[in-house]
């Protein structure tokens, strides 16, 4: 998948802009923009990256994505099944800091929003608590008009930012600045996207990058914070809490579905990154 730099410029042209995607499934690109992005799902379910982290996503998920900050929600395979019926709805409210004027979140009463807007860099995620609680203000942001949008926005993002319903995603700063080695990542991240149920080496995704092994190694670290085995057990285990959740599959088979040839290590790898054993987090749900 290409990590493009998306110029909104030429689409909004304006510092607020909110769209409503109803499409069979996500833009599967790996890229950034200068915008702040607040996205809000309302039906889709895949996998999301947002910097270094990896997630499971669902119907409800809520992330603000800072400027610059590398993000990408790929939905599960189904989706991009050709006559496949199922389609996503999303919410995107893409925004510059001064959506509001010049310096108007250097006001003392806004200084949460502030502080949020400045932890953004490593993606903020919102829990189901709150965007439970928001729901029909995200939904309505649509259809209002402009002048309502920047006030709905407004008070969205002050009752995120007084929210303790909400975690950091990206274990460090992430954000990038250059296209360079895109096309590379991107491709990376695709293959891994496509094929994690399935058996790859490090030669295999080397040689897919075009790389010697070496090489790839420090690329790949630099690129996502994270070594390929560590990226590819969260990518597999994320989708292994989704099937324990969605499906009635026994953990053994869950196991063998997203690419373990080993029970005892699929359990191993499942605590390390949910820190719970794949038995105790179906009941917990």
């Amino acid at each position: 998948m290409k990590l493009v730099l998306k110029n909104t410029d030429t689409l909004v042209n304006e510092r607020l802009s909110v769209t409503k995607k109803e499409v069979p499934c996500l833009d599967a690109t790996w890229h950034y923009h200068a915008q702040y992005e607040l996205l809000y799902i309302t039906k889709s379910t895949g996998i999301r990256f947002v910097g270094d982290s990896v997630a499971h996503f669902e119907p409800g998920d809520l992330v603000l994505v800072g400027p610059y900050l590398p993000h990408l929600w790929r939905n599960d395979p189904e989706y991009y099944t050709e006559g496949q019926f199922d389609s996503v709805n999303t919410i995107v409210m893409k925004f510059n800091y001064d959506f509001l004027g010049e310096g108007a979140f250097d006001n003392p009463e806004f200084a949460e929003i502030k502080k949020m807007l400045s932890q953004s860099k490593y993606g903020v995620s919102f829990g189901n608590k709150i965007s439970k609680k928001l729901h029909k203000d995200l939904i309505g942001i649509y259809d209002a008009t402009r002048p309502e949008q920047s006030i709905k926005l407004l008070n969205i993002l002050y009752n995120l930012s007084i929210s303790e319903d909400r975690i950091q995603l990206s274990s460090s700063d992430m954000r990038q600045y250059t296209t360079n080695n895109s096309d590379r990542i991107d491709t990376v991240l695709k293959f891994i996207s496509d094929n994690y149920a399935s058996y790859i080496s490090l030669e295999d995704v080397a040689d897919v990058a075009c790389m010697t092994t070496n090489s790839f190694c420090r690329f790949f670290k630099k690129m996502t914070n994270k070594s390929f085995t560590r990226f590819l057990n969260e990518v597999r285990i994320r989708n292994a809490s989704r099937l324990l959740v969605q499906e009635d599959y026994p953990v053994n088979e869950v196991c063998y579905l997203v690419g373990y040839k080993s029970v005892t290590n699929f359990n191993k790898q499942f605590k390390q990154v949910m820190g719970c054993t794949p038995k105790n987090y179906r009941r917990s749900i």
